[in-house]
Formats: structure tokens, C-alpha cells, sequence
């Protein structure tokens, strides 16, 4: 089955907003999608004419299993081609989401797994996000946030949950980026910033904001 740019953005949505809560409302995807209630609403009439969704009566709606898989193939292109663009190309992290939003309707499935196999079937992309393989199977890291961190832990950067490009553009300032090596070195009670240490750099404090979207695995 074929689906237009616009209804793939709106699966992929819909996918997303699954992750935060169980079904989806039609005001949080059109704050999502930045369009008006009515227009979602006729989206989703379509969606569901072509068996993609589940509706529950006064809860929201979400993806049915075919939705889903759709959803992931979508969310595979997408975080290949940011691979392919940071890696291969030599974008940095922070400019690479919008062009991976266009390139993730290329739909060749055979493109698709030349690319794959070109990148040497990568796990996850420049943010850390874990890339679906062809049978939209993900791997799940056990990780945490640096704000729930031990003191004088040893530590290495392995997703960032807010990619917007003023973020990354941060951590970049902070020569913080996926597979960095960091300590924990105090965190500071009156508002719940963090020390931390990154290799040979000056020790730098990050507020908690910050820190709840920086997440880590041991050594």
C-alpha cells in the first residue's frame, strides 16, 4: 500500500506520541503537527479507511499492528539516512533532521536495504535513537539520565531525548556527543544542576534540565 508524504508524517506522529501516552487525542496531534483539529480530523478518517488505527470511545486513538509497522519503517528510513548524513557525509547531528525528513519518503525497498547494508546495519543514529531493523525489531539500551546519575560516577553518553537543533547545538559547546565519556562529579542542591567532567576539557555545569535529556550507560 502507498501512502502520500503528508499521511506518513502524520503515521510517524502518531507513532511518537504513542511513546509519551497510551492513545493519542486529535488536539495533541494537531499541536504536534501544527495544523488545526479539523484537518486532523479528516486525516484520520482516511487513516482509519485504510485499517491503520484503533479508536476508543472518549480516549484517543492509536496505531493498530499494521499502523506500527508502517510507523517503523518510516522511522527506519529516517534515522538511516541521519546516519548516512553524519557519518558518510559529514553533516553535524544538529542539521541533519530536517533533510532526513524529506529523504525518509524515498520508500525503495530495495534503496532502503543497499543503504543499510552500505552503513555496515547500523543499531542506532547520531542521537542515540536505536534504528528498527527490516523487521521493525529495536534494541533497547538500559539507560538513564544524567540527573539520576550517582556522584563520581564514570559514564558514556548514549541518547539524547530533546534533538532540537538549540540543543545539540549546546551539548556541542559542551563537546558532549553519543559515545562521550564523562563523570558525574556533584550535583548542587540548590537547583539541581550537575558537575560533570568530559575527558580532557574543563569541568562545566549543566543545569537539570539539561541533564534529564542526556542519557548514560555505565562502563
Amino acid at each position: 500500500m502507498n501512502f502520500s508524504v503528508s499521511e506518513e508524517n502524520y503515521i510517524k506522529s502518531i507513532y511518537h506520541l504513542q511513546q509519551q501516552s497510551e492513545t493519542v487525542t486529535t488536539n495533541s496531534l494537531a499541536n504536534e503537527i501544527q495544523t488545526k483539529p479539523a484537518s486532523v480530523t479528516d486525516m484520520l478518517k482516511k487513516l482509519q479507511a485504510k485499517k491503520l488505527l484503533e479508536y476508543k470511545k472518549y480516549k484517543g486513538f492509536r496505531l493498530n499492528a499494521t499502523g506500527n509497522k508502517i510507523a517503523l519503517n518510516i522511522v527506519r528510513r529516517h534515522r538511516l539516512w541521519e546516519y548516512f548524513l553524519v557519518t558518510k557525509l559529514g553533516f553535524e547531528w544538529d542539521k541533519v533532521h530536517d533533510i532526513a525528513d524529506e529523504l525518509e519518503h524515498v520508500s525503495s525497498i530495495e534503496l532502503i536495504q543497499k543503504l543499510d547494508a552500505f552503513l555496515n546495519y547500523p543499531q542506532a543514529d547520531p542521537h542515540g535513537d536505536p534504528i528498527p531493523d527490516v523487521n521493525g525489531k529495536i534494541t533497547v539500551i538500559k539507560q538513564q539520565s544524567i540527573a539520576d546519575v550517582p556522584v563520581k560516577r564514570n559514564v558514556i553518553v548514549s541518547s539524547v531525548s530533546n534533538q532540537s537543533p538549540e540543543m545539540l547545538e549546546l551539548l556541542k559547546h559542551y563537546h558532549i556527543g553519543i559515545g562521550t565519556e564523562l563523570k558525574v562529579n556533584m550535583r548542587l542542591s540548590f537547583d539541581g544542576s550537575i558537575e560533570i567532567k568530559v575527558s580532557k576539557y574543563a569541568a562545566c555545569i549543566i543545569s537539570e534540565q539539561v541533564a534529564k535529556n542526556i542519557f548514560v550507560y555505565h562502563d
